[in-house]
């Protein structure tokens, strides 16, 4: 018998055994021994083949298994209770999840006023494309937003940086530098960002993050944006009202005067089509696609309104996300800006799934047995809020 034969398929067959799982690693050696048994070199490279086709489907298959469970695992994390499906009432306090199908819902809405208006289809492509990358984002940043972030002010500061740079190096049309070129998109920077800086600074107003947002504000101020300007001094006043805090006054002051030097600066940008006035042309294709777009400019605020009043938790978050958007929604209507998901721009479907994705995961109670009276709130992921939640102990 030709030994060179033999010795390949013996070869063979060591080297894809690496691939069995360690519950099959028996498997090899009964390979193996099967091999010593075949005689004819024809036959034994035959059946190593056969040996290779079916250790790569196990391989395969353990792979897939072990994948399932490490996504189902992070997309539905363990409760102290049995998991189950959630019900109307937990999504309606879990404004993450909240977000994450109102944005689709309003992407799905802007969508069908497109396809009405005749819209391009590259336009419905990337608004979708949007749509499956911020999902993305909303999954990824998961647990980090379950619980309340560290560090958030330098991130704050990063976010500022780009703003200016926007300003300084950004596509400038009519003398308004808003937009990065990516590919043949062009993204503005603000809509994307400022949001989710909103979010952040409404979580921690410390020292750093303050100076951060007023760096973001000089840089709307440079660019000039007069609209978003306009959303930062929303979501800004809204966090005041909320907190009373002193540093967030101080950045509420530098946003009024970014605002007002907006305000002198002209703003001569003409409508686009599918993009800017739409709350009021979608009534002419249709009065349903007015519906629709209408609709779905509405359901953006709906995390904050519902979160805000069922006490989701970090109400203060939820009422500056709240102002944001409103104040987006607002600069649609009353100028020549971009309106929020329902019409065309990936910027906005990003900057809105972001934002939510930052946004409190809901909160419910649940006993606490080291501490008689209290109650500790935690998060719906399983994560402990850090918070305790003082009731009158029982006479």
């Amino acid at each position: 018998m030709n030994r060179l034969g033999r010795c390949l398929a013996s070869r063979i067959l060591s080297a894809t055994a690496r691939l069995l799982p360690p519950d099959l690693a028996p498997w090899a050696r009964a390979m193996a021994r099967e091999l010593d048994e075949i005689e004819g070199d024809g036959t034994a490279m035959r059946y190593a083949a056969g040996c290779v086709g079916a250790v790569l489907c196990l391989a395969i298959a353990a792979r897939a298994r072990s994948s399932w469970a490490a996504a189902r695992s992070f997309l539905f994390p363990p409760t102290p209770s049995t998991w189950s499906l959630p019900t109307m009432n937990d999504i309606l306090t879990r404004p993450r999840l909240l977000g994450l199908l109102c944005g689709a819902g309003a992407v799905g809405m802007g969508i069908a006023y497109m396809v009405a208006a005749g819209a391009p289809p590259r336009y419905l492509f990337v608004n979708l494309a949007a749509l499956v990358l911020g999902a993305l984002t909303w999954l990824a940043l998961g647990r980090a937003a379950a619980s309340r972030l560290s560090g958030a002010g330098s991130a704050i500061i990063l976010l500022a940086a780009m703003l200016m740079l926007t300003a300084l190096f950004g596509v400038a049309t009519e003398g308004a530098s808003r937009w990065v070129s990516v590919g043949a998109v062009n993204l503005q920077v603000s809509l994307i960002l400022l949001p989710a800086m909103l979010v952040l600074y409404a979580r921690r107003p410390d020292a750093v993050g303050t100076a951060g947002t007023i760096a973001a504000a000089v840089a709307l101020a440079a660019q000039p944006d007069r609209a978003m300007a306009g959303v930062l001094l929303a979501g800004l006043l809204a966090l005041v009202a909320a907190t009373r805090s002193r540093l967030a006054m101080a950045a509420t002051g530098a946003s009024l005067l970014a605002f007002g030097w907006t305000l002198l600066t002209p703003d001569a940008l003409p409508a686009m089509p599918y993009v800017d006035q739409i709350l009021y042309t979608a009534f002419d294709v249709h009065p349903l696609a007015g519906a629709a777009v209408a609709v779905g400019a509405a359901a953006l605020l709906l995390p904050a309104a519902i979160g805000a009043s069922r006490g989701a938790g970090d109400r203060q978050v939820l009422l500056a996300f709240g102002g944001c958007w409103a104040a987006v929604v607002l600069a649609a209507a009353l100028g020549n800006y971009p309106t929020p998901l329902v019409g065309y721009g990936g910027s906005a479907v990003l900057g809105y799934l972001l934002s939510v994705a930052l946004l409190p995961s809901g909160a419910r109670q649940t006993a606490d047995s080291r501490a008689p009276g209290a109650h500790r709130v935690v998060d719906r992921d399983g994560d402990q809020a850090g918070a305790e939640l003082r009731v009158p102990h029982p006479a």
